[in-house]
């Protein structure tokens, strides 16, 4: 669990963050919703410790991150999984190499180990036959899966997702939403997801934080936010025709 109480950010005389107070629940997909300069981006770099608070803090299952040593924080970091927006692969890399890559950089396991590691999380995100390709040689969504294989690979207890999935058609979104869902309930990890996409609210969206102006909004469930009179809210998720449909559907038969 990551407990965030009362964190402000600026930079500045630009106020990003203004007193932020939520929980992200382990084994659970935790949403971060709003627009853009709604504090996402700013949000989450502070949960994974790339950016400091000037007030509040943030605990990770009772460890209050600016109270750790130096070498504390370090290994905390290494608890912390990253699928960034772009996927971040290297591009001179194997999908093999990428997915090493953490193990060589962070552990000491020997060789077989580093490599029954990777043959491991690979057949999880169901890339059985990829091992060797280089990154320009997979589809976007091959990419994803491998971002997630690296992301998982020093099976971490937090597990961030920056617009995971950006760029995808719709179709490989979805599997994409499902194999992250299914990753953190398996592993029990405390998954944090900065998403645009309101299919991925709808799917997994098992709690939900919307930032309106640096400020949490509203928060509550994929279920919940059918149910919120928040103005801010709704102008957000139903600004599609789609899901001004599903809204009205949702009204009519409350009714």
């Amino acid at each position: 669990m990551i407990e965030v109480d009362n964190i402000y950010k600026s930079f500045g005389d630009a106020h990003v963050l203004k007193g932020i107070t939520t929980c992200f629940d382990k084994g659970k997909t935790n949403l971060i919703i709003g627009q853009s300069g709604s504090g996402k981006t700013v949000f989450i770099k502070c949960l994974l410790g790339l950016f400091t608070p000037e007030e509040g803090t943030i605990s990770y299952d009772g460890k209050i991150y600016s109270e750790l040593s130096i070498s504390e924080q370090r290994n905390l970091r290494q608890e912390m999984g990253m699928v960034f927006q772009g996927s971040a692969l290297f591009d001179s890399m194997t999908v093999e190499g990428n997915v090493r890559f953490p193990l060589e950089m962070f552990t000491k396991q020997s060789v077989s180990e580093m490599q029954d590691r990777v043959d491991f999380v690979l057949r999880r995100v169901n890339l059985v036959d990829a091992h060797h390709k280089y990154p320009s040689e997979i589809s976007g969504g091959m990419q994803k899966r491998v971002a997630i294989a690296r992301a998982i690979v020093m099976n971490p207890k937090y597990l961030f997702c920056d617009e995971p999935n950006s760029g995808l058609d719709p179709k490989t979104a979805i599997l994409i939403d499902n194999l992250i869902q299914e990753i953190t309930q398996e592993y029990n990890i405390t998954t944090v997801i900065n998403s645009h996409d309101m299919n991925s609210v709808m799917e997994i969206g098992e709690k939900i934080i919307f930032l309106k102006n640096g400020i949490k909004e509203w928060e509550g469930t994929n279920k919940e936010i059918f149910k919120t009179d928040n103005e801010a809210v709704t102008n957000f998720v139903y600004s599609s025709e789609l899901f001004k449909k599903v809204r009205q559907m949702y009204i009519e038969e409350r009714n």
